[in-house]
């Protein structure tokens, strides 16, 4: 099958294509990531790095990994075969990853073995004991509002539908502030919270000023404060570590995918090739001339350089947001991660890993 070329927008599409129904787990929650080859040329999501070591994730629960900055990979055992759409590391040895059929994995050893968490089906439970507590509570309370009231009793309902359909909800990031501290959050509005490295999960759906559930792409923290970019304009910033969100004006209601933070400034990765940068923690925002329409999908600051990658093979770099350049990398594959190593920006795209030299790209 072709693969979605906007994978961010359509990963919920690719749910209907799901073997889940009646609430059954499915397979690939069972079945570990097949070890092949081919591996290395399969679609990937998302790359970080732990220490000197590359980390990517994708499809079929593929993880590889590179010890010598994108030159060789091996491939790491996973217990799941699940796509994964994110990756992240608090140090060099303590990773996460996330993706659809609500799945959380984690590393203790860089990488080279993984546990799995949390899927989908504990997330359903999570989400209907929340609404069943709140209800409780209200409904101990005399003078509670009646639409309060109504209100939970609906949410609880939705919450029970759902857990009948299996864990089809995917994950799109992960970010963690240290080794305890950390969240995902993904379609349909989903924010969960960890203070044990992921053991157990607090529920935040209802904490956001988000009231039509809109998928949340990306989570970042700059300058202390945490952002949330989404669907449909949704830009959201909380400055008490997580505890509470408000919503931020966006300069644009389509889809933003990602944030990027280099030196000072804050910058929005949209659709149809949409930038937008911000010096003052996202109170305003100034449009950034790309040369481009295809949606950018990620970037990476180092060095003082600054790499922004996308669809067909976009690629922007400059040392800063207002001195970009619209680049040839010799290729229309979709780019959806980039990070540095060595002197070679390193990318993942929908046909594996590629390297590109700092300097000397057309």
């Amino acid at each position: 099958m072709q693969i979605l070329k906007n994978y961010r927008t359509w990963l919920c599409a690719l749910l209907l294509l799901s073997p889940v129904a009646h609430g059954q787990v499915p397979d690939r929650l069972e079945a570990p990531a097949l070890q092949t080859p081919a591996a290395k040329q399969s679609l990937l999501l998302s790359i970080t790095s732990a220490g000197q070591r590359l980390v990517a994730v994708g499809d079929q629960g593929v993880i590889l990994l590179s010890d010598d900055a994108g030159l060789t990979w091996q491939q790491a055992e996973v217990p799941v075969s699940t796509l994964l759409t994110a990756v992240y590391f608090a140090d060099e040895q303590n990773g996460w990853a996330a993706g659809h059929d609500g799945v959380v994995l984690r590393t203790q050893d860089a990488g080279n073995h993984w546990q799995l968490l949390l899927q989908g089906e504990q997330i359903n439970q999570l989400r209907i004991a929340h609404y069943e507590e709140q209800l409780e509570s209200l409904q101990q309370d005399p003078e509670a509002d009646p639409f309060e009231l109504e209100e939970l009793e609906f949410a609880l309902e939705d919450a029970e539908f759902a857990a009948e359909d299996g864990p089809v909800n995917p994950l799109l990031n992960v970010w963690f502030q240290d080794t305890q501290t950390g969240f995902i959050l993904g379609a349909y509005g989903l924010l969960m919270k960890t203070a044990d490295g992921g053991h157990n999960w607090q529920f935040l759906t209802d904490t956001l000023p988000n009231p039509d559930r809109y998928h949340l792409n990306h989570l970042i923290e700059h300058q202390g404060a945490l952002f949330i970019a989404g669907e449909a304009g949704l830009l959201l910033r909380s400055d008490d570590g997580g505890e509470s969100w408000y919503e931020l004006a966006s300069p644009y209601m389509g889809s933003l995918f990602a944030l990027v933070e280099h030196q000072d400034e804050l910058l929005l990765l949209g659709l149809r090739g949409n930038l937008f940068r911000s010096m003052d923690l996202g109170d305003s925002w100034q449009a950034v001339m790309t040369g481009s329409r295809a949606s950018l999908l990620s970037g990476r600051s180092a060095e003082g350089r600054l790499l922004l990658v996308g669809l067909g093979g976009t690629l922007l770099s400059g040392p800063g947001s207002q001195n970009l350049q619209l680049l040839d990398g010799g290729q229309r594959r979709a780019l959806s991660g980039v990070v540095m190593a060595d002197d070679h920006w390193v990318l993942v795209s929908e046909q594996g890993p590629m390297r590109l030299p700092l300097e000397g790209v057309n």
